[in-house]
């Protein structure tokens, strides 16, 4: 299998968030070609995760998994001599391409594993929590994100927040008679963001990024509603962060909770090289999928970035790497 080509191929077909039913069919497609036993998982509507693996071991003790889906916009491919460009190439459809890759040569070796590609990693991990309803007794599970091809010791979770503003329309040039929701709004977010936040010491700082904002009619209309989405990084349980999230923000806006995926500690092999992930994934909705491991080639500092690449000389070693793990964790 040549996975330089099965990246461009996978980059070149559109499936963000929502829209990976074209990848996923793409995907069955060959894997069904190489012979595996492939089945779809229904997550919702033409949504489904994929799961495949070797006629000669239904239920194999390891399993490789990564998304499918990206994050907007489409890029298509392109290439260097060291680099393959385009949206997905290493966040995650370049992983997909080595694992399946890993997979062949292993199966050529008498070495069995599993292969678990699911959808809505980048939105809310949908594709994840359907699949852990649905788990094939493994006791592993290798996930691929971008580490560079070193092994992820913890990741941060991920705390997101919506804070919303209520107010009463006026025009703007009587702003006593109005109430701006765009104002509570501001005022509630200075005083989050001045807000301390915890540490690890292993780990590093939990972080926020305000992502989204709207709100208002018009320039001239006072508003009468606004919204911020929030992401907090987790560096360990969430219960007193949100208690203090909710006293910051105060008693003009409303804050609500609709997604945690919390800190994790992950299991290190022996001999390969380490990284902390500041980024969170899908592996604490894949919990009766084995213990956990992290790790993939690229680099999480270009992923959802208009230059996003995977470097080919990472994509050959993480091939390598992903047999070596099958290998150790199989003895």
């Amino acid at each position: 299998m040549d996975a330089v080509t099965l990246t461009r191929q996978l980059v070149d077909i559109e499936s963000i968030s929502g829209n990976e039913a074209a990848v996923g069919n793409y995907l069955y497609g060959e894997l069904c070609r190489l012979g595996y036993q492939t089945a779809k998982m229904r997550v919702e509507d033409d949504r489904f995760n994929l799961w495949a693996t070797s006629p000669e071991s239904p239920r194999p003790a390891v399993v490789f998994s990564t998304h499918m889906d990206t994050v907007p916009p489409f890029i298509a491919s392109s290439e260097d001599a060291k680099r393959i460009y385009g949206r997905g190439s290493c966040d995650a459809k370049g992983i997909i391409a080595a694992q399946i890759a890993a997979a062949e040569r292993l199966r050529r070796e008498g070495i069995f594993v599993g292969l678990l590609f699911v959808v809505g990693e980048e939105r809310d991990s949908l594709g994840a929590k359907v699949a852990n309803e649905h788990a094939m007794g493994s006791r592993f599970l290798v996930n691929g994100e971008p580490t560079e091809n070193h092994i992820a010791l913890a990741s941060k979770g991920t705390l997101r927040v919506e804070v919303t503003a209520t107010g009463r329309m006026a025009h703007s040039a009587y702003p006593e008679l109005g109430e701006s929701a765009i104002d509570k709004l501001i005022a509630a977010l200075a005083r989050l963001r001045a807000m301390p936040l915890p540490s690890n010491p292993q780990v590093g700082p939990c972080t926020l990024n305000i992502g989204l904002m709207e709100g208002g009619r018009a320039p001239n209309v006072i508003p009468d509603y606004a919204h911020a989405d929030l992401n907090y990084r987790l560096v360990g349980p969430s219960d007193d962060l949100r208690k203090q999230i909710l006293t910051t923000a105060g008693n003009d806006v409303q804050v609500t909770f609709p997604l945690e995926l919390p800190f994790q500690r992950l299991r290190a092999i022996d001999g390969l090289p380490t990284m902390i992930a500041a980024f969170t994934t899908d592996i604490p909705r894949l919990t009766n999928w084995g213990e956990p491991l992290l790790i993939g080639p690229g680099s999480i500092h270009v992923a959802h970035t208009d230059i996003e690449y995977i470097e080919k000389q990472q994509l050959v070693e993480a091939i390598e790497l992903y047999c070596q793990i099958a290998k150790r964790l199989s003895d």
